[in-house]
Protein backbone atom coordinates (compact mmCIF):
# COMPACT_ATOMS: atom_id res chain seq x y z
CA UNK A 1 0.00 0.00 0.00
CA UNK A 2 1.12 3.55 -0.72
CA UNK A 3 2.06 5.31 2.56
CA UNK A 4 0.80 8.64 1.13
CA UNK A 5 -2.45 8.40 -0.89
CA UNK A 6 -2.46 9.74 -4.44
CA UNK A 7 -5.00 12.51 -3.72
CA UNK A 8 -3.05 13.73 -0.68
CA UNK A 9 0.07 14.14 -2.78
CA UNK A 10 -1.99 15.79 -5.50
CA UNK A 11 -3.40 18.42 -3.11
CA UNK A 12 -0.15 19.19 -1.30
CA UNK A 13 2.28 19.18 -4.19
CA UNK A 14 2.87 22.44 -6.09
CA UNK A 15 5.41 20.94 -8.49
CA UNK A 16 3.80 19.93 -11.77
CA UNK A 17 6.89 17.92 -12.79
CA UNK A 18 6.66 15.84 -9.60
CA UNK A 19 3.00 15.09 -10.31
CA UNK A 20 3.83 13.86 -13.79
CA UNK A 21 6.41 11.39 -12.40
CA UNK A 22 3.86 10.23 -9.81
CA UNK A 23 1.35 9.50 -12.57
CA UNK A 24 4.08 7.76 -14.59
CA UNK A 25 4.71 5.36 -11.67
CA UNK A 26 0.96 4.86 -11.41
CA UNK A 27 0.68 3.93 -15.09
CA UNK A 28 3.74 1.64 -14.94
CA UNK A 29 2.36 -0.17 -11.87
CA UNK A 30 -1.00 -0.60 -13.57
CA UNK A 31 0.62 -2.07 -16.71
CA UNK A 32 2.40 -4.69 -14.57
CA UNK A 33 -0.20 -5.54 -11.92
CA UNK A 34 -3.50 -4.34 -13.33
CA UNK A 35 -5.89 -1.40 -12.84
CA UNK A 36 -7.49 -2.40 -9.53
CA UNK A 37 -4.23 -3.34 -7.76
CA UNK A 38 -2.75 -0.02 -8.89
CA UNK A 39 -5.74 1.84 -7.46
CA UNK A 40 -5.33 0.04 -4.11
CA UNK A 41 -1.57 0.55 -4.05
CA UNK A 42 -1.74 4.29 -4.74
CA UNK A 43 -4.80 5.01 -2.62
CA UNK A 44 -6.96 6.26 -5.48
CA UNK A 45 -9.92 5.11 -7.57
CA UNK A 46 -10.12 2.76 -10.53
CA UNK A 47 -11.54 5.57 -12.65
CA UNK A 48 -8.49 7.75 -11.99
CA UNK A 49 -6.08 4.96 -12.90
CA UNK A 50 -7.95 4.28 -16.15
CA UNK A 51 -7.91 8.01 -16.99
CA UNK A 52 -4.11 8.25 -16.79
CA UNK A 53 -3.53 4.91 -18.45
CA UNK A 54 -5.70 6.08 -21.34
CA UNK A 55 -3.91 9.44 -21.64
CA UNK A 56 -0.41 8.06 -21.48
CA UNK A 57 1.26 7.96 -24.91
CA UNK A 58 4.81 7.29 -23.82
CA UNK A 59 5.68 10.91 -22.95
CA UNK A 60 5.59 12.85 -19.68
CA UNK A 61 3.71 15.68 -21.41
CA UNK A 62 0.68 13.41 -21.81
CA UNK A 63 0.48 13.13 -17.99
CA UNK A 64 0.23 16.92 -17.45
CA UNK A 65 -2.73 18.35 -15.52
CA UNK A 66 -5.54 19.71 -17.68
CA UNK A 67 -7.41 22.91 -16.92
CA UNK A 68 -10.72 22.43 -15.13
CA UNK A 69 -12.15 25.71 -16.35
CA UNK A 70 -15.53 25.33 -18.08
CA UNK A 71 -15.50 25.38 -21.86
CA UNK A 72 -18.49 27.73 -21.92
CA UNK A 73 -19.51 30.47 -19.45
CA UNK A 74 -23.06 31.73 -20.03
CA UNK A 75 -22.42 34.90 -17.99
CA UNK A 76 -19.15 35.86 -19.71
CA UNK A 77 -19.10 39.48 -20.86
CA UNK A 78 -19.24 40.14 -24.55
CA UNK A 79 -16.51 42.13 -26.26
CA UNK A 80 -18.92 45.10 -26.53
CA UNK A 81 -19.60 45.02 -22.76
CA UNK A 82 -15.90 44.86 -21.93
CA UNK A 83 -15.25 47.74 -24.33
CA UNK A 84 -17.93 49.80 -22.53
CA UNK A 85 -16.29 49.18 -19.15
CA UNK A 86 -12.85 50.11 -20.51
CA UNK A 87 -14.24 53.26 -22.09
CA UNK A 88 -15.89 54.37 -18.83
CA UNK A 89 -12.73 53.62 -16.84
CA UNK A 90 -10.63 55.70 -19.25
CA UNK A 91 -13.15 58.51 -18.90
CA UNK A 92 -12.95 58.31 -15.09
CA UNK A 93 -9.49 56.87 -14.31
CA UNK A 94 -9.74 57.58 -10.57
CA UNK A 95 -13.11 55.93 -10.08
CA UNK A 96 -13.35 52.54 -8.41
CA UNK A 97 -15.27 49.63 -9.89
CA UNK A 98 -18.03 50.11 -7.31
CA UNK A 99 -18.39 53.76 -8.22
CA UNK A 100 -18.55 53.02 -11.96
CA UNK A 101 -21.30 50.50 -11.28
CA UNK A 102 -23.28 52.94 -9.13
CA UNK A 103 -22.95 56.05 -11.29
CA UNK A 104 -23.67 54.34 -14.62
CA UNK A 105 -26.07 51.70 -13.24
CA UNK A 106 -24.04 48.86 -14.73
CA UNK A 107 -25.43 45.34 -14.31
CA UNK A 108 -22.04 43.73 -13.71
CA UNK A 109 -20.54 42.91 -10.32
CA UNK A 110 -17.79 45.26 -9.05
CA UNK A 111 -15.33 42.35 -9.13
CA UNK A 112 -16.12 41.80 -12.80
CA UNK A 113 -15.61 45.47 -13.62
CA UNK A 114 -12.34 45.47 -11.68
CA UNK A 115 -11.14 42.37 -13.54
CA UNK A 116 -11.81 43.92 -16.95
CA UNK A 117 -10.04 47.13 -15.95
CA UNK A 118 -7.10 45.23 -14.48
CA UNK A 119 -6.67 43.11 -17.60
CA UNK A 120 -6.62 46.32 -19.64
CA UNK A 121 -3.95 47.84 -17.37
CA UNK A 122 -6.28 50.61 -16.16
CA UNK A 123 -6.07 49.93 -12.40
CA UNK A 124 -3.71 51.85 -10.12
CA UNK A 125 -0.96 49.79 -8.57
CA UNK A 126 -1.65 51.14 -5.10
CA UNK A 127 -4.54 52.43 -3.05
CA UNK A 128 -4.38 54.90 -0.21
CA UNK A 129 -5.62 53.37 3.01
CA UNK A 130 -7.96 55.31 5.22
CA UNK A 131 -6.67 55.62 8.73
CA UNK A 132 -8.67 54.78 11.81
CA UNK A 133 -8.70 58.48 12.71
CA UNK A 134 -10.56 59.35 9.51
CA UNK A 135 -13.11 56.62 10.12
CA UNK A 136 -13.76 57.81 13.67
CA UNK A 137 -14.10 61.42 12.48
CA UNK A 138 -16.57 60.34 9.82
CA UNK A 139 -18.69 58.56 12.45
CA UNK A 140 -18.64 61.71 14.59
CA UNK A 141 -19.78 63.94 11.73
CA UNK A 142 -22.75 61.67 11.09
CA UNK A 143 -24.14 62.58 14.51
CA UNK A 144 -24.08 66.33 13.81
CA UNK A 145 -27.26 68.24 13.03
CA UNK A 146 -27.92 69.76 9.62
CA UNK A 147 -25.89 72.96 9.09
CA UNK A 148 -24.06 72.50 12.38
CA UNK A 149 -20.93 73.30 10.38
CA UNK A 150 -20.58 74.74 6.89
CA UNK A 151 -17.08 74.63 5.41
CA UNK A 152 -16.26 77.21 2.76
CA UNK A 153 -13.22 77.39 0.52
CA UNK A 154 -12.00 78.55 -2.89
CA UNK A 155 -10.39 76.67 -5.78
CA UNK A 156 -8.07 77.90 -8.51
CA UNK A 157 -9.38 76.64 -11.85
CA UNK A 158 -6.40 77.65 -13.99
CA UNK A 159 -4.40 74.53 -13.04
CA UNK A 160 -6.78 72.04 -14.70
CA UNK A 161 -5.30 71.08 -18.10
CA UNK A 162 -8.66 70.22 -19.70
CA UNK A 163 -10.34 73.41 -18.47
CA UNK A 164 -7.59 76.00 -18.94
CA UNK A 165 -7.80 76.29 -22.78
CA UNK A 166 -11.58 76.71 -22.55
CA UNK A 167 -11.16 79.28 -19.80
CA UNK A 168 -8.82 81.33 -21.97
CA UNK A 169 -10.86 81.00 -25.19
CA UNK A 170 -14.31 81.67 -23.71
CA UNK A 171 -13.48 83.89 -20.70
CA UNK A 172 -14.77 81.29 -18.25
CA UNK A 173 -14.50 81.82 -14.46
CA UNK A 174 -11.05 81.50 -12.96
CA UNK A 175 -12.08 80.72 -9.38
CA UNK A 176 -14.65 78.54 -7.69
CA UNK A 177 -16.20 79.37 -4.33
CA UNK A 178 -17.37 76.22 -2.57
CA UNK A 179 -19.51 75.77 0.55
CA UNK A 180 -20.60 72.44 1.95
CA UNK A 181 -22.60 71.24 4.92
CA UNK A 182 -20.28 68.80 6.66
CA UNK A 183 -22.76 66.22 7.93
CA UNK A 184 -24.90 65.79 4.77
CA UNK A 185 -22.49 66.96 2.09
CA UNK A 186 -24.99 69.52 0.68
CA UNK A 187 -23.07 71.56 -1.90
CA UNK A 188 -23.25 75.22 -2.93
CA UNK A 189 -21.18 76.70 -5.77
CA UNK A 190 -20.16 80.21 -6.78
CA UNK A 191 -17.82 81.41 -9.52
CA UNK A 192 -15.86 84.58 -10.15
CA UNK A 193 -12.92 85.97 -12.11
CA UNK A 194 -10.98 86.91 -8.99
CA UNK A 195 -10.56 86.07 -5.32
CA UNK A 196 -11.91 88.83 -3.16
CA UNK A 197 -13.47 89.49 0.20
CA UNK A 198 -16.45 91.04 -1.58
CA UNK A 199 -17.27 87.89 -3.53
CA UNK A 200 -16.81 85.61 -0.52
CA UNK A 201 -19.11 87.83 1.53
CA UNK A 202 -21.73 87.90 -1.21
CA UNK A 203 -21.54 84.12 -1.61
CA UNK A 204 -22.11 83.59 2.12
CA UNK A 205 -25.01 86.08 2.19
CA UNK A 206 -26.79 84.30 -0.67
CA UNK A 207 -26.40 80.90 0.99
CA UNK A 208 -27.64 82.25 4.33
CA UNK A 209 -30.66 83.86 2.69
CA UNK A 210 -31.45 80.65 0.83
CA UNK A 211 -31.23 78.51 3.98
CA UNK A 212 -33.37 80.94 5.95
CA UNK A 213 -35.96 81.09 3.16
CA UNK A 214 -36.15 77.28 3.33
CA UNK A 215 -36.78 77.42 7.06
CA UNK A 216 -33.39 76.18 8.26
CA UNK A 217 -32.40 77.18 11.81
CA UNK A 218 -28.92 78.77 11.69
CA UNK A 219 -28.70 79.73 15.35
CA UNK A 220 -26.05 77.08 16.06
CA UNK A 221 -24.22 77.13 12.71
CA UNK A 222 -20.45 77.47 12.53
CA UNK A 223 -18.81 78.60 9.28
CA UNK A 224 -15.28 77.27 8.85
CA UNK A 225 -12.78 78.73 6.39
CA UNK A 226 -9.04 78.89 5.90
CA UNK A 227 -7.02 82.02 6.60
CA UNK A 228 -7.17 83.40 3.07
CA UNK A 229 -7.62 87.14 2.65
CA UNK A 230 -10.92 86.51 0.85
CA UNK A 231 -12.33 85.37 4.19
CA UNK A 232 -10.49 87.06 7.05
CA UNK A 233 -9.28 90.17 5.20
CA UNK A 234 -5.88 91.70 5.82
CA UNK A 235 -3.72 90.10 8.48
CA UNK A 236 -3.16 93.62 9.82
CA UNK A 237 -6.87 94.37 10.19
CA UNK A 238 -8.01 95.37 13.66
CA UNK A 239 -11.66 94.51 13.12
CA UNK A 240 -13.50 91.46 11.77
CA UNK A 241 -13.76 91.32 7.98
CA UNK A 242 -16.97 91.91 6.03
CA UNK A 243 -17.24 88.15 5.54
CA UNK A 244 -17.09 87.47 9.27
CA UNK A 245 -19.56 90.26 9.99
CA UNK A 246 -21.98 88.82 7.42
CA UNK A 247 -21.76 85.44 9.17
CA UNK A 248 -22.20 86.84 12.65
CA UNK A 249 -25.07 89.10 11.57
CA UNK A 250 -27.31 86.06 12.02
CA UNK A 251 -27.86 85.53 15.77
CA UNK A 252 -26.03 82.43 16.94
CA UNK A 253 -23.85 81.99 13.85
CA UNK A 254 -20.09 82.00 14.34
CA UNK A 255 -17.01 81.93 12.15
CA UNK A 256 -14.00 79.73 12.87
CA UNK A 257 -10.74 79.83 10.89
CA UNK A 258 -8.70 76.65 10.69
CA UNK A 259 -5.25 76.50 12.31
CA UNK A 260 -2.55 77.86 10.04
CA UNK A 261 -1.25 75.22 7.65
CA UNK A 262 -3.74 72.53 8.76
CA UNK A 263 -5.48 71.99 5.41
CA UNK A 264 -6.96 68.66 6.50
CA UNK A 265 -9.52 70.63 8.52
CA UNK A 266 -11.09 71.52 5.16
CA UNK A 267 -11.24 67.91 3.97
CA UNK A 268 -14.95 68.07 3.07
CA UNK A 269 -14.62 70.89 0.55
CA UNK A 270 -11.21 69.74 -0.68
CA UNK A 271 -12.77 66.35 -1.43
CA UNK A 272 -15.45 68.05 -3.54
CA UNK A 273 -12.78 69.94 -5.46
CA UNK A 274 -11.13 66.66 -6.42
CA UNK A 275 -14.46 65.08 -7.33
CA UNK A 276 -15.48 68.01 -9.52
CA UNK A 277 -12.15 67.98 -11.30
CA UNK A 278 -12.84 64.37 -12.35
CA UNK A 279 -16.57 64.59 -12.97
CA UNK A 280 -17.02 68.12 -14.31
CA UNK A 281 -13.99 70.10 -15.46
CA UNK A 282 -12.19 67.28 -17.27
CA UNK A 283 -15.36 66.10 -19.04
CA UNK A 284 -17.51 69.10 -19.90
CA UNK A 285 -16.91 71.15 -23.04
CA UNK A 286 -18.31 74.68 -22.85
CA UNK A 287 -19.44 76.64 -25.91
CA UNK A 288 -19.11 80.05 -24.26
CA UNK A 289 -19.44 81.83 -20.92
CA UNK A 290 -23.30 81.78 -20.86
CA UNK A 291 -23.14 78.00 -21.41
CA UNK A 292 -21.01 77.50 -18.29
CA UNK A 293 -23.48 78.42 -15.54
CA UNK A 294 -26.37 76.10 -16.58
CA UNK A 295 -23.96 73.17 -16.74
CA UNK A 296 -22.55 74.01 -13.30
CA UNK A 297 -26.10 74.30 -11.94
CA UNK A 298 -27.02 70.91 -13.40
CA UNK A 299 -23.95 69.41 -11.75
CA UNK A 300 -24.64 70.83 -8.28
CA UNK A 301 -28.29 69.76 -8.44
CA UNK A 302 -27.24 66.27 -9.52
CA UNK A 303 -24.64 66.16 -6.75
CA UNK A 304 -27.22 67.14 -4.12
CA UNK A 305 -30.14 64.98 -5.23
CA UNK A 306 -28.91 62.08 -7.40
CA UNK A 307 -25.25 61.28 -6.81
CA UNK A 308 -24.77 58.87 -3.89
CA UNK A 309 -21.74 59.43 -1.66
CA UNK A 310 -19.98 56.27 -0.50
CA UNK A 311 -18.36 58.26 2.32
CA UNK A 312 -21.77 59.29 3.70
CA UNK A 313 -23.69 56.04 4.08
CA UNK A 314 -24.03 55.68 0.29
CA UNK A 315 -26.82 58.28 0.29
CA UNK A 316 -27.34 61.59 -1.48
CA UNK A 317 -27.19 64.87 0.48
CA UNK A 318 -30.94 65.28 0.00
CA UNK A 319 -31.63 61.82 1.43
CA UNK A 320 -29.47 62.60 4.46
CA UNK A 321 -31.24 65.93 4.96
CA UNK A 322 -34.57 64.10 5.04
CA UNK A 323 -33.27 61.91 7.88
CA UNK A 324 -32.25 64.97 9.91
CA UNK A 325 -35.10 67.44 9.24
CA UNK A 326 -38.85 67.00 9.54
CA UNK A 327 -40.39 67.81 6.14
CA UNK A 328 -37.49 69.84 4.68
CA UNK A 329 -38.26 72.43 2.02
CA UNK A 330 -38.09 70.79 -1.45
CA UNK A 331 -36.00 73.67 -2.85
CA UNK A 332 -33.34 73.29 -0.16
CA UNK A 333 -30.87 71.31 -2.34
CA UNK A 334 -31.64 73.31 -5.50
CA UNK A 335 -29.76 76.58 -5.07
CA UNK A 336 -28.36 77.34 -8.56
CA UNK A 337 -24.67 77.88 -9.15
CA UNK A 338 -23.94 81.58 -8.78
CA UNK A 339 -21.87 83.84 -11.03
CA UNK A 340 -20.76 86.19 -8.29
CA UNK A 341 -19.64 88.91 -10.72
CA UNK A 342 -23.30 89.40 -11.67
CA UNK A 343 -24.74 89.67 -8.15
CA UNK A 344 -23.05 92.79 -6.78
CA UNK A 345 -25.80 95.18 -7.91
CA UNK A 346 -28.70 92.84 -7.15
CA UNK A 347 -30.47 92.80 -3.78
CA UNK A 348 -30.99 89.52 -1.97
CA UNK A 349 -34.74 89.17 -1.43
CA UNK A 350 -36.13 86.76 1.12
CA UNK A 351 -39.86 86.75 1.83
CA UNK A 352 -41.11 86.54 5.38
CA UNK A 353 -43.19 83.44 4.77
CA UNK A 354 -40.11 81.29 4.30
CA UNK A 355 -41.63 79.53 1.31
CA UNK A 356 -39.73 81.43 -1.38
CA UNK A 357 -36.04 81.35 -2.14
CA UNK A 358 -34.02 84.52 -2.74
CA UNK A 359 -34.00 86.23 -6.10
CA UNK A 360 -30.89 85.43 -8.09
CA UNK A 361 -29.62 86.46 -11.51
Amino acid sequence: MCPIPYYTMLRESKDEKLLRYLRLRLVQYASEHGIKPAARAFGTTVKTVRKWVGRYDGTLESLASHSRAPHHCPHKLSSEEEALIRRLKKKHPRWSAKRLKTQYELHYAPNTIHRVCKEAGLVRQYRRKKTATKRLLRELKRTWSFCQQISIDTKYLNDIPEYWPQMMDHRLPRYQYTARDVTTGLLFLGFADELSLTYATRFAQIIIAHLQACGVDLSTTTWQSDNGSEFIGSWQARHPSAFIRAIEAVPGQTHRPIPVGQWRYQADVETVHGIMEDEFYTIERFRDRPDFLPRATTYVWTFNTVRKNSGKENMTPWQLIQTKLDRPHPLLPLLPAIMLDDTLDMPIVSHAGGDDVPVYP
